[in-house]
């Protein structure tokens, strides 16, 4: 028995530098941070005493006898490319809903990984866990997606992810003392729209537009740098508001379907009640919002925009991790017991 714990993420600076479209001729260079909501992956093999081969459980359940069968299309592409044979039953359990901007499907991408590698004997580091996962969601599925999300979830903290343009990255942890960590924290309120959306197709339209946007793409990039220094600094974190503002106005602009109307009004009535800055995290579209106002006007703001829901955070800082690891030796017993089974049954 297996079972992984993986982070989501919300990205403050940088996004859409992280897609090769853009990286290849630039470079990119983001900002983002894990927080204390999870993707869980449970996994096992699966005796075989029934008449299914595996079973999948995620938003369906699936029951198959052969795992090209298998609708979710991570799981499916992960048992091909492994090389997985034997039977498996795995159950996913997000601690927000998918689809919404937070990186959560990216995380499943890594905890499956983790989980099924781990089910293998193999246990990997951070970095080979980020490689994988940006190869399958990019080669194996065809996503279009950047790098930062899979490599948040498998490395976690507050990190400065750099990108150079043949595809190398470096992950720079940003030290902040505990108190200003603290403090930031307080700082920040995630709000969740009611809508789901699909980021690859918002993302394409993105990447189409990518050639055009250039001086944008460079501005928000320019950001990731002048927000570590007020995060490391001593001086007021309002900056750091002011900052995201200015980068989500930028940000709004590379696509029509990142914000939608509902959330130029959410966001809007935000900034009347007291918001600093804030941004739709992800592609766009829908899903999160993320808020950053001074600790004294969050209840103004929620007041104002009661019926969204709002979603208490803390920065988590480990990454995806076992939680349970069980050597699963009782597969190898199970394929003994068959082989004498079959040698008694030709008896």
């Amino acid at each position: 028995m297996i079972i992984t714990r993986t982070p989501y993420r919300i990205s403050f600076f940088g996004g859409g530098t992280d897609y090769p479209a853009w990286f290849h001729e630039h470079g990119g260079c983001v900002l983002s941070a894990t927080i204390n909501r999870y993707c869980h992956i449970t996994c096992r093999f699966l005796p075989p005493f029934f008449d299914f081969k595996s079973r999948i459980v995620w938003s369906h359940i699936e029951a198959v006898r052969d795992h090209r069968d298998v609708l979710h299309p991570v799981v499916r592409a992960l048992l091909e490319d492994m090389q997985i044979e034997q039977g498996i039953e795995l159950h996913h359990n997000g601690d927000l809903p998918a689809q919404s901007g937070l990186g959560s499907s990216s995380s499943f991408t890594v905890g499956c990984l983790h989980a099924l590698m781990a089910l293998q004997g193999r246990l990997v580091g951070k970095r080979e866990l980020a490689d994988q996962a940006i190869r399958v969601e990019q080669e194996l599925l065809k996503e279009n997606v950047g790098v930062q999300d899979q490599i948040a979830a498998a490395f976690g903290g507050l990190n400065r992810i750099e990108i150079a343009p043949d595809g190398s990255y470096a992950v720079q942890p940003i030290p902040i003392d505990p108190l200003r960590l603290a403090d930031f924290e307080r700082h920040l309120i995630l709000l969740y729209t009611g809508q789901s959306r699909r980021a690859s197709s918002i993302a394409a339209e993105q990447i189409r537009n990518t050639p055009s946007k250039t001086r944008e793409l460079t501005l928000m990039r320019g950001m990731v740098d002048p927000a570590i220094a007020i995060l490391t600094g001593r001086g007021s974190l309002e900056e750091f508001g002011r900052l995201i503002h200015e980068s989500w106005e930028i940000k709004r602009t590379l696509a029509s379907s990142i914000a939608p109307s509902f959330v130029n009004d959410i966001y809007e009535v935000a900034r009347q009640h007291g918001a600093l800055g804030g941004k739709l995290l992800g592609a766009g579209g829908g899903g999160f919002m993320l808020l950053f106002a001074k600790p004294e006007s969050h209840v103004r703001i929620l007041e104002a925009l009661a019926s969204l829901l709002v979603v208490p955070i803390e920065l988590e800082r480990i990454g995806s991790h076992l939680l349970f690891y069980e050597p699963p030796n009782y597969s190898r017993t199970v394929r003994e017991g068959l082989r004498e089974f079959n040698r008694f049954q030709t008896c």
